[in-house]
């Protein structure tokens, strides 16, 4: 209801645009690195007020802009609903999260206090229609991927049966939001065909992921000054940086590196490192198996963990596994490498190409998905058919053996200079400042009586599915 305090709130947002987000879990991820960089994007770039609200945020487990107070990050909704209950019901325990989130901020009148703009919600968009109904306020809902096509399991009945609500849940909540965005057109794509009637209403607008390039050339400058940062000097090295994860198909690397002739994989090696914990089983058995492909194919391998060791392998090593690798060592593997080998198939976006690309290393990728979008033929990589092993081959022998150093150098000013161009965090904080400029322009004022009895009946449920897990929780 207006007030003079409404009055006060208004004449002040004049000067400052009040933006709050709305994240599930502030770990560390592709998505949650995204959200960081939009969150501090539109703080620098554009001097929007931002808070972020999380339902978990460890301070041993984020981005440092989530906890050296860079940006405003608030824990709420966190403790009523279990994050999962004996490992199983994640998304309903995640829906009842957020929706734990949305109702404590509004009844505490701390949304109330803050007074925003818009907000920005991404990952989850179950909370959508209670927000709306409660706020009436501009919803950017930003959609990493449809999470109906991640969910494992659905061979089996009692998965597909248990995941119909949430399908159509996920599909209903995100036509609240007065905007969408994808994070590249391979994902607008696959969203378009997984859902035509949302498609037909709301427009899909493309807001690719970005990097730091502010942070990264500063160090790499640094780096050529102290005349640090490479590893192997002797070594031409060939780099997958992935996670321990089937679908990331890292053997395809190690079938195409033992494909070049042995006289010419002379002085070369393929370094393979990427996420990997030993609390998640596919990463163990996964690790071992692209050792033993290594192993069948007469290429000798060894694991490590640190540079110290790394750095100690023995010269004869063709391929190298590098596991849990820190920030600090992927730069200096990016700036050692020859040639980013980028495996995965129809990934949803892939930031470590544009990493790459920014390094000055060329990127051989597979020719669909994400890398269609960021890597230039030709010219900053190449895009290669998945299942042709032998293309891949071919690549990595012309960049081990006939690629000039003025092709080198060329390639790498191009994708540096693509990076720079399209995919850095001025770009991006622009794109989502024209968005939330344009909603704000369209702003309505609510959701309407129907909406509001749907929420409020769907309240109800939610209450009391939350109270029987609670007591099944505490049993």
């Amino acid at each position: 209801m207006p007030d003079k305090d409404g009055r006060k709130k208004r004449e002040k947002k004049q000067q400052q645009r009040t933006i709050v987000f709305l994240h599930p879990d502030l770990g560390i991820g592709g998505a949650e690195r995204l959200v960081v960089d939009a969150a501090v994007g539109l703080q620098q770039h554009h001097g929007d007020r931002v808070v972020i609200f999380t339902s978990h945020c460890d301070p041993a487990h984020c981005f440092d802009e989530a906890r050296d107070g860079t940006l405003d990050v608030r824990v709420r909704g966190n403790t009523i609903i279990p994050p999962a209950i004996f490992g199983r019901f994640a998304i309903l325990c995640a829906i009842l999260r957020q929706l734990h989130l949305i109702l404590q901020i509004h009844l505490s009148g701390e949304l109330s206090d803050l007074d925003p703009d818009a907000f920005f919600v991404d990952q989850l968009s179950a909370g959508l229609p209670l927000l709306k109904w409660l706020t009436g306020k501009p919803i950017l809902f930003y959609c990493h991927f449809p999470d109906l096509l991640l969910a494992r399991g659905r061979q089996k009945l009692w998965k597909r049966t248990y995941r119909v609500p949430f399908d159509a849940w996920e599909e209903w909540s995100m036509g609240f939001a007065d905007s969408i965005a994808v994070n590249s057109g391979f994902t607008k794509g696959v969203v378009s065909r997984t859902w035509p009637d949302l498609a037909r209403k709301k427009e899909l607008e493309v807001v690719y992921p970005c990097i730091n390039t502010k942070q990264t050339r500063e160090k790499e400058n640094q780096k050529e000054e102290d005349g640090e940062g490479t590893l192997w000097k002797d070594k031409k090295v060939l780099l997958s940086i992935n996670r321990f994860e089937r679908k990331k198909d890292v053997g395809l690397a190690i079938r195409a590196f033992a494909g070049i002739p042995p006289e010419n994989r002379k002085g070369a090696r393929l370094v393979i490192a990427g996420g990997y914990d030993l609390k998640v089983p596919e990463n163990v058995h996964y690790h071992a198996e692209l050792v033993a492909l290594a192993d069948s194919l007469g290429l000798k391998s060894a694991t490590t963990k640190t540079v110290v060791t790394a750095l100690n392998v023995p010269s004869d090593i063709d391929v190298l596994f590098l596991l849990s690798v820190p920030n600090a060592l992927k730069e200096m593997l990016l700036r050692s490498a020859r040639l980013l080998v980028y495996t995965p198939s129809n990934e949803h976006f892939g930031i470590v190409p544009l990493e790459a690309m920014l390094a000055g290393v060329p990127v051989l990728a597979a020719n669909n998905g994400g890398p269609t979008e960021t890597v230039v033929e030709g010219v900053t990589g190449w895009l290669r058919d998945p299942d042709d092993t032998q293309k891949w081959t071919d690549v990595m022998d012309n960049v081990l053996n006939d690629m000039t150093p003025d092709q080198r150098e060329m390639t790498a000013r191009e994708g540096k200079r693509r990076v720079l161009e399209n995919f850095a965090d001025v770009q991006m904080a622009k794109r989502l400042d024209d968005i939330f400029t344009e909603m704000g322009r369209g702003a309505g004022a609510g959701a309407g009586l129907a909406v509001g009895v749907v929420v409020v009946l769907l309240a109800l449920v939610v209450g009391a599915v939350a109270g029987v897990i609670g007591v099944v929780y505490r049993l």
